[in-house]
């Protein structure tokens, strides 16, 4: 348990509270307004449902990975994407842990089950890259295979990014503040408290090494085919519109809305180098 509070305390240091919007370096001292919030998001799931006509008449595919440190908001940023969407074309995976069988098998032949066919929109909340940061942190795997995945990651993904999906991988980065107060409200709220998991708790005492573990994998998994795309997402609004915003802007569909999509906030979406070259 971190000693930055009890999870158990109902009342939340209020310097925590305070500060927690603005840790990490996050540039807003406020949240979006609610109201523009739900106009910008309509217009982008609007752009959305015209993606998925577009897919489903050409046959292309998208895949998506969404990874961050526990309560980053992977999950919460997901359901906005697929919200307004055929559920038979567009959908979620989050793989529970391996079975034994699994276990056995090339470390990524149980994601690929779960690739997109022609068509299809699919978002992995958590992927393969537990083997690069969770997996490691929580001694799940040796160093070793730790090693092995982070060399054969990019030739992975060059495989089917050759064969021309559309592929994007999401780091959706929180300040330490801001994860503190996620899990204490999940920890006093009866329909979040399932969130609470023993690994998340844990967690609580390893943000230094969740962090040296993703400054390892960018480094070695950041290629000009496989770009990683950090978002700061302390405030989940903004980094929710501005994930949909990253998928939509590099793809042609018919009736495309440039002013509904926007400009991507640049101190919201970093490249990798431009992330780390900030906060390291």
């Amino acid at each position: 348990m971190s000693d930055a509070f009890d999870l158990e305390n109902p009342e939340l240091p209020k310097a925590i509270r305070k500060n927690a919007l603005t840790s990490g370096g996050y540039p807003y001292e406020e949240p979006l307004d609610s109201k523009a919030y739900e106009k910008r998001l309509r217009a982008l799931q609007i752009e959305l449902v015209k993606l998925q006509s577009h897919l489903l008449k050409s046959d292309q595919r998208v895949l998506a990975l969404f990874e961050g440190r526990d309560s980053a908001g992977k999950g919460g940023t997901i359901k906005r994407f697929l919200e307004n969407l055929n559920p038979r074309n567009a959908r979620t995976v989050a793989l529970p842990k391996p079975s034994d069988r699994e276990r056995t098998q090339w470390y990524f032949q149980r994601y690929v089950e779960h690739f997109p066919a022609g068509g299809e929109i699919v978002l992995f909340d958590r992927s393969w890259y537990n083997r690069a940061v969770v997996e490691p942190v929580m001694g799940f795997c040796t160093a070793d295979e730790t090693e092995t995945f982070l060399r054969e990651a990019p030739g992975f993904e060059r495989l089917f990014n050759d064969s021309g999906v559309y592929f994007f991988k999401f780091w959706l980065e929180i300040g330490r503040e801001m994860q503190l107060k996620r899990f204490h409200d999940r920890r006093h709220d009866p329909v979040k408290i399932w969130k609470l998991s023993p690994v998340d708790l844990k967690a609580l005492d390893c943000w230094d090494e969740y962090t040296e573990a993703r400054n390892r994998m960018f480094a070695a998994t950041d290629t000009a085919d496989s770009p990683w795309i950090v978002i700061r997402a302390n405030d989940k609004r903004r980094a929710r519109l501005a994930a949909i915003q990253q998928v939509l802007w590099p793809i042609e569909y018919e009736g495309k809305d440039f002013s509904a999509l926007g400009e991507i906030d640049a101190d919201i979406v970093l490249s990798a180098e431009g992330y780390l070259a900030r906060h390291g």
